[in-house]
């Protein structure tokens, strides 16, 4: 595996590209750069060195996952082996299923028409929407 000795330093940026959090370094750094990434409980900059047991808190789209750095490495790997880097926490894995579980149920909720509008409703809906009364 990828893994490096705790003498050598690791940049946070390429740590969560190798641990597979994002696709690319440049959008890691543009993560970490726009406060989607913080260590220990603080934004960071991106050449922020990464230390074992440290807590990272990561928004990734609706989500944000906290895991804890298990391992370092500096090179990418398939994913089983990145996943041995680090160890999402309880808390995390109940918040985001219970968030998923509120985006599902909003969205069933939400009232859509059974069909297409015809001619005539469409017009009626666009006099409302422009105000135009006629």
């Amino acid at each position: 595996m990828g893994e490096v000795t705790t003498s050598q330093k690791i940049r946070l940026d390429k740590w969560l590209w190798a641990a597979r959090f994002f696709k690319t370094r440049s959008l890691a750094k543009q993560a970490i750069e726009g406060g989607k990434v913080h260590y220990n409980g603080a934004r960071v900059k991106v050449s922020k060195d990464v230390e074992l047991g440290a807590e990272l808190r990561i928004r990734l789209g609706w989500d944000v996952k906290t895991v804890l750095v298990q391992n370092l490495s500096d090179k990418r790997r398939g994913a089983p082996e990145a996943q041995l880097l680090y160890q999402e926490t309880e808390e995390s894995i109940e918040q985001r299923s219970l968030n998923a579980e509120q985006r599902k149920q909003m969205k069933e909720a939400l009232i859509s028409p059974d069909s297409k509008p015809d001619k005539k409703s469409r017009r009626q809906l666009q006099r409302m929407k422009h105000g135009q009364e006629y």
